[in-house]
């Protein structure tokens, strides 16, 4: 009777184990995979996005690589990318140092600096874009960084900052929770103090929140398209376009739809070898510290 009692309760567990699965798996089917494969076969046509087409093989993606707009905007997504991953990475972890130690109103800070995750990207660059369109120049009595084309791309990366280094912060405040007390006890017996504890018993120990905050970080700077839709539409004279911007724009109005899928499969396998080469990287260096 136990027997039975206990195989009755597997059943059950596994029928309800499928029920949850099998519907998320159809969604993540119909939603993901099924768009992904669809680009895949589109990449290697000369589509518009209507009408008839006909199939080219691996012209688009060679003519990637010869095409200057193309390879504009990879120039710049990596610029802004670098930049920004460096600078949130950098900026959120002192802000976590800060907010990690005994001050006062350190949950309520928290939460005011977690504000700017929860505003929406476009909403975000819509406010900056009046910023710096209106008044910082009123202020200064400048030109909008948005009307140049060798500057346009600061006023980016300060919004990818700004908005990123919410969730980034926090990662970095869990990290720093889980160091134990007692290993900083036993430095300070040893004489470290200031820099040398950072350098020597902190910042190996959150090593792991460093690896998780630079791989997602960079795949979400690399991924940049609302901040360019709301503040520069990839203007002035297609300085600030980044490839996320390239592929919708000319693919869905620019009757570039197949060569555009071809562009957005490479930029899918950059990403994800990207992402690969960070996390192995930087795993390495855990083991090291």
């Amino acid at each position: 009777m136990a027997s039975l009692s206990k195989s009755k309760v597997g059943s059950g567990r596994m029928k309800t184990f499928y029920a949850i699965l099998i519907p998320v798996l159809v969604l993540f089917v119909a939603f993901n995979t099924f768009p992904l494969l669809t680009g895949v076969f589109y990449s290697f046509t000369n589509s518009k996005g209507y009408g008839a087409f006909d199939i080219v093989g691996l012209q688009n993606y060679l003519d990637l690589f010869s095409d200057a707009r193309v390879g504009n905007s990879y120039l710049f997504t990596f610029k802004v990318a670098v930049v920004a991953t460096i600078l949130t990475n950098v900026i959120s972890l002192l802000l976590a140092i800060a907010l990690s130690s005994k001050i006062k109103f350190k949950s309520a800070l928290r939460g005011l600096f977690f504000v700017p995750q929860i505003l929406g990207a476009l909403v975000v660059g819509y406010v900056f874009s009046y910023l710096f369109t209106w008044i910082i120049p009123a202020l200064t009595g400048t030109e909008s960084i948005l009307a140049s084309p060798d500057l346009a791309w600061i006023a980016i990366v300060v919004v990818l900052v700004w908005q990123s280094c919410a969730q980034t912060t926090i990662i970095y405040i869990t990290g720093l929770s889980s160091v134990p007390e007692d290993v900083y006890e036993a430095g300070s017996l040893d004489g470290a103090t200031g820099w040398n504890k950072f350098r020597y018993i902190t910042f190996p120990l959150i090593m792991p929140s460093v690896t998780t905050n630079m791989v997602l970080v960079m795949k979400n700077m690399l991924m940049v398209f609302d901040q360019i839709v709301a503040m520069t539409s990839g203007g002035p004279s297609q300085s600030t376009e980044s490839i996320s911007y390239l592929i919708y724009n000319n693919g869905l109005s620019g009757g570039q739809f197949g060569f555009q899928c071809a562009n957005a499969v490479m930029f899918f396998i950059l990403i994800a070898v990207i992402s690969i080469l960070q996390t192995n990287f930087l795993s390495s260096k855990e083991e090291q510290l």
